[in-house]
This record gives structure tokens, C-alpha cells and sequence, in this order.
């Protein structure tokens, strides 16, 4: 039994949870930055010197930090938000979409020349002027805004799309980063800087030693920061170098079990020490990366981003400083590079790319899917804003900050234009361009044997669902009307097939049932019994498996033989090995088309994946 609530939604699915964070923290940011120009605009004193109050943190009479209020949220707070991205991007490489390390190759070939062509564009407007300086302004990708935009064009695009804007965006990010230490750090304090590696290579060493401890890597993390800081790099560095040490897995099924027998224990024994070995055998059993992101992503999404666009998106806009801004260099730069240059760097490597490996490298989406993120990654905010505090001031500072607003309307509106367009072609040529040629990964194990599995619905079907189920898990139950209704309503293009996972350690009767589900299959009637098993969740004991088969009408004799004899448990166990295999340590957990399904198993969700699989099937099978 997984960690779920009434509605079908997987607590643990962190793709879903991440994308419904995401929406909502786009609209917080929005306000946000709103909120900073009704501010600047206001009340332009007040604003300026609240955020250029300074606040010291100090230890003794010498160490300490001293920075402006705005420092603090640019340097210090934000480092917050690119160790949640690196934590994010790391999951995706452990057990995401880039697992597949070939699937890498192409967005971070996209991430670079979609920075390098917008630069360009900058530079064809501003070469040979002071505001050339500011190149840097114009590459990087808003992860918080353009995941949130994509949000925003919900089922318009294809879900593969995100892994794609976020591998693109980390990718320049990072190459930002490395911009801002190089590029735009005056004075680099070597010992400093020295220390500042020596502490992240401890940081390596607790990492390989394997500790899991969060609380061991705090102090050193802090410790790295402040390093940074003094060497005169901009410490938001450390944060996604940090957060990408961090590695992702699955929940495994043995540590669950250690951690039930633990609860056992506790609730045998309540006292002060059995409560903190039960609370270790909770955190070792989750994985840290998990654990960090749902700790820290809600703070960052909902407070620090916000706070930092409030902090920085300020600036005093009358008409006559539009019309100025409009016509300057520094405004058109930042503006064309994100509007017109990323798109096309992305777009245009991305073709290349596939075109010179043959289609050996292809884009997880289709190219209509591909040039909707080329101009959704067109967003710039964070990183932008963080590059023109340090390249420009004065008036050109203002007019960077117009050019970095406007683009984000240009690049959502050319986003809606792209989405527009796709929508008005024909349902395949729509399908095609959307979804593309490239193969979804598959997670699960052991195909389907249409021999050996137990199959509900027309064996041929285009779309598999498969379940891992546990009958007298009350999810599996919830999620059983679910599945009859999504059966009903795909006809012959949906077949059903149910795995066994007994989690014997919480539910003491599972196993029981499924060896009653595998006698019943005996004498052909194995549907017939699992619905009768998951329609009495509560009475599965073995007077109770006797009357369900007496009620289907099976012979009683060999029934009571089989189970007794345990004729399935070896099925059962296949079964179980294949869930291991697949990283299947709960139920109930679903794949479609062998590709796990992280989220929701409500109807609108599960049609939503079934749909996907089948216009993929159809475009496998149908004439290009």
C-alpha cells in the first residue's frame, strides 16, 4: 500500500506533485512581480531603501556576513531554488526520463545553443556599445516561469515536454552560472575559493561514504555558501552543485518491510528509543533526494522565487520610459534574444542534431512539441535579472528589466501562437507533431505474456494497463471501479492485466487471497474471483475464500486442494520478482505500454495516459 488519499492521488508521485507546485507557484510569481512594480512605481523611495537596508549576521567580534536586503534574497535565498532544481534534475537522472543517458545528449545540445543564439542576437544589437557588457542577460531560461507556463498550456502538449524544458533549462543554467563566476566576478579571492572546493569535496566524501543523513550535510553546505561568497563568485553556485549530489531511487520493498516491523515494534513498546529507530527506519526508507525536494520545493516555489522577483522586478514605468526602453539597445537585445533567438537555437540545434546522428538522437516529443518549448524557454527572469544587477546600472539597468518583462509576455504569446497552430492541424498530423518518432522508455520488467497473464479485455489491444495489486489493500478497491469505468469506455483499445503484490507484512490475509485468485484460475474462473476478493476486502480469511467459491460455483474439493497445497504461490512470486525488478514497491502502481505511471489513478488521469499510448500506437502502426 503506497501513501495515497481517497481520490487515487500517490502522495509519493513526484512528477505530479512537481507539476501541480509548479502552477501554482507560476500565478504567486506572478503577483509577485506585479505587486514589485505597483511598489516601485507607488512609492519608488520606499522601495529602493527597503531593499537596500543592510542586515548583519555575525559570531564574535570578526566573522560575520553583511549584506543588503536584496543580496540577501539574490545570494543567499536563491541559492534555495537552484538546489531544488538541481535536485529535480538529478531524479530525472536517476529514475526519470534520463536514466536513458543518450536521452541527455540532445537537450543539453539544445540548453547550449539556445543560449549561444540568443547572445548573438544581443550582441548583433549592442556590439561596440557599454551595454554589450550585459550579453549574459539574454541566455539563460526561467525554470519557475517556464515550467509554470507549461502548466498553463495543460493538454495542449504532450507530458514528455517538461523533461525536455527542464533538461534545456538546467543545461543553461548551469552554463549561466559558470557565465556569472567567469564572466561578471571582478575580483576572484583564491584561498577563498580554495576552501570553497576543499569543503564541497567533503561534501563528495559523505556522499560516498553513504550518508543519509541530511543534518550531516547542513553544516558543510552552509559552509560552501559562505566560502563562495567570500571568494567573490556568486554563491547560488553551490546550490545546484549541492543539489545535484543528491541521488533519487525508488522506495525498496525490503526497507518498507524493515520499517513496518519497526512500527510493530514501537507500537509494542512505545518508549523514547524504539521511536527513534522507528523514525530512522522511516527516513532511510525514502530517498533523500525525495525527501529534500518536498521539504525544501514548496518554500522555494511559494516564498524565495516569489520574494526574489518582489526584490527585483521593480522599476518605475511611465509611457515616455516604455517608448525610450523600446527603442534602446539593451531592451531589443534582451527581448529579440528570448523571443526570436531561443526558439530558433533550440529549434534549429535540435534539427541539426537529429539530422547528423540519423535519427539516432531524437527528441522525446514531436517538433511541434519541441518549438512550443524552444519558445516556452524563452522566459528569462531569475537568472536575467540576476546577470543585469551585475552588468548594468542606472537607466540601463532599467531598460534590462523592461526587455526581461516583455519577454515573458512575447515568449507566452509566441507559445500560444505555437499551441494555436498545432491545434489546427488534422488529428494525425496533430498526433505527429506533438508526440514525434522517438520510443518511450519502458519500466516495466517482464512484457506481457498473453499465456501466462491474467488478461481482461481483447488480448490484441494497442493499449496494455497493467496493475501490481494487493486484495485487501482498501487502494487497490478504490482504484477497481476506476479501472471497469476506463475498460467500458476505450472498448476493444484497452486490455487489463493484474499482477500479484502481496504486502504480507501490512496485510496479513494478501497472500492468502491471491493464492484463492490462482485456485479459481484452475477451474477458469479467475476474474470471477478477483472481483469477489476485492468487492470484501474485509473477509478474506479462509472460511471466507471457501464461501466465495462456493458461490461462484467451483468444484470445492479441488479448490480447498489447490489452496492448501499453495498451487499458485510460485506464480505469485513471479509476480513479485517482476515488481522488484520494476521498482514496484507498493500498491496499487499502474504502467501503461510498459511506462509506470506516477500520480493520480483517478478516471480523467489514467484516460488521459490511455489516450497518449494510443495515438503513440496508431502513429507506430499507421502509414507515415
Amino acid at each position: 500500500m503506497t501513501l495515497q488519499t481517497a481520490s487515487g492521488m500517490d502522495e509519493r508521485g513526484p512528477l505530479r506533485a512537481f507539476l501541480r507546485t509548479e502552477t501554482g507557484s507560476a500565478a504567486v510569481l506572478l503577483v509577485a512581480t506585479v505587486a514589485a512594480l505597483i511598489w516601485a512605481n507607488a512609492a519608488p523611495g520606499s522601495y529602493e531603501s527597503w531593499w537596500s537596508t543592510s542586515l548583519s549576521l555575525r559570531f564574535g567580534t570578526s566573522a560575520g556576513v553583511s549584506l543588503e536586503l536584496r543580496e540577501w534574497v539574490n545570494s543567499g535565498l536563491i541559492t534555495l531554488f537552484f538546489f531544488v532544481l538541481g535536485l529535480e534534475a538529478r531524479r530525472e537522472f536517476d529514475m526519470g526520463e534520463l536514466r536513458e543517458r543518450s536521452r541527455v545528449t540532445l537537450p543539453v545540445l539544445a540548453g547550449v545553443f539556445g543560449m549561444i543564439v540568443p547572445v548573438a542576437v544581443f550582441l548583433a544589437l549592442n556590439a561596440g556599445h557599454p551595454s554589450a557588457r550585459g550579453w549574459g542577460t539574454a541566455m539563460s531560461t526561467d525554470t519557475a516561469f517556464a515550467l509554470g507556463g507549461l502548466a498553463l498550456f495543460g493538454r495542449r502538449l504532450p507530458r514528455g515536454l517538461r523533461v525536455f524544458v527542464l533538461t534545456v533549462a538546467v543545461a543553461d543554467d548551469l552554463l549561466a552560472l559558470v557565465v556569472i563566476a567567469f564572466a561578471y566576478t571582478e575580483v576572484v579571492h583564491v584561498p577563498a575559493l580554495l576552501t570553497a572546493v576543499g569543503v564541497f569535496a567533503v561534501l563528495l566524501g559523505l556522499r560516498v561514504a553513504g550518508v543519509r543523513r541530511s543534518a550531516a550535510y547542513a553544516v558543510p553546505a552552509v559552509a560552501l555558501w559562505a566560502a563562495m561568497l567570500q571568494s567573490g563568485v556568486d554563491p547560488v553556485v553551490s546550490g545546484l552543485a549541492i543539489g545535484l549530489l543528491v541521488p533519487a531511487h525508488p522506495a525498496e520493498r525490503h526497507a518498507l518491510e524493515r520499517a513496518s516491523r519497526l512500527f510493530r515494534r514501537f507500537r509494542e513498546q512505545p518508549s523514547p528509543e524504539s521511536e527513534q529507530v522507528l523514525r530512522r527506519g522511516l527516513v532511510s526508507a525514502i530517498s533523500p533526494n525525495e525527501r529534500l525536494q518536498r521539504m525544501f520545493h514548496p518554500w522555494t516555489s511559494y516564498v524565495i522565487v516569489p520574494l526574489f522577483a518582489l526584490a527585483n522586478a521593480g522599476i518605475t514605468v511611465t509611457p515616455g520610459d516604455l517608448a525610450h526602453a523600446f527603442g534602446s539597445r539593451p531592451t531589443l537585445g534582451i527581448l529579440l534574444g528570448y523571443v526570436l533567438g531561443k526558439p530558433v537555437g533550440i529549434l534549429g540545434a535540435t534539427w541539426v542534431a537529429v539530422r547528423l546522428s540519423r535519427k539516432r538522437l531524437l527528441p522525446p516529443v514531436g517538433w511541434g512539441g519541441v518549438a512550443a518549448g524552444g519558445s516556452l524557454a524563452g522566459v528569462g527572469f531569475t537568472v536575467s535579472l540576476l546577470i543585469a544587477t551585475l552588468a548594468f546600472s542606472g537607466q540601463q539597468l532599467e531598460q534590462a528589466k523592461i526587455g526581461i518583462l516583455a519577454a515573458i509576455i512575447g515568449s507566452l504569446l509566441t507559445t500560444g501562437l505555437v499551441t494555436r497552430a498545432i491545434a489546427l492541424l488534422p488529428p494525425r498530423r496533430r498526433a505527429r507533431a506533438l508526440l514525434g518518432e522517438a520510443q518511450t522508455l519502458i519500466d516495466l520488467s517482464d512484457p506481457v505474456d498473453v499465456e501466462r497473464d491474467h488478461i481482461r479485455g481483447p488480448r490484441t489491444a494497442p493499449v496494455t494497463l497493467l496493475e501490481y495489486g494487493d486484495f485487501e489493500c482498501p487502494y487497490c478497491g478504490l482504484a477497481e471501479p476506476v479501472v471497469r469505468e476506463l475498460l467500458a469506455d476505450f472498448g476493444d483499445d484497452v486490455r487489463y492485466v493484474w499482477r500479484h503484490l502481496p504486502l504480507r507484512d501490512v496485510h496479513p490475509n494478501a497472500q492468502l487471497a491471491a493464492e484463492a485468485a490462482e485456485a479459481a484460475a484452475h477451474q477458469g474462473r479467475y476474474w470471477d474471483m478477483h472481483d469477489m476478493l476485492l468487492s470484501h476486502q474485509g473477509d478474506l480469511q479462509v472460511r471466507h475464500l471457501l464461501g466465495y467459491a462456493e458461490q461462484l460455483g467451483l468444484d470445492g474439493e479441488r479448490f480447498r486442494a489447490d489452496v492448501r497445497g499453495r498451487a499458485g504461490a510460485e506464480r505469485i512470486a513471479e509476480d513479485v520478482e517482476s515488481a522488484d525488478l520494476s521498482g514496484v514497491s507498493g500498491t496499487p502502481t499502474f504502467f501503461v505500454n510498459g511506462r509506470r505511471h506516477h500520480g493520480a489513478y483517478d478516471i480523467a488521469t489514467l484516460s488521459a495516459a490511455v489516450r497518449t499510448a494510443r495515438a503513440r500506437a496508431a502513429l507506430r502502426e499507421g502509414p507515415p
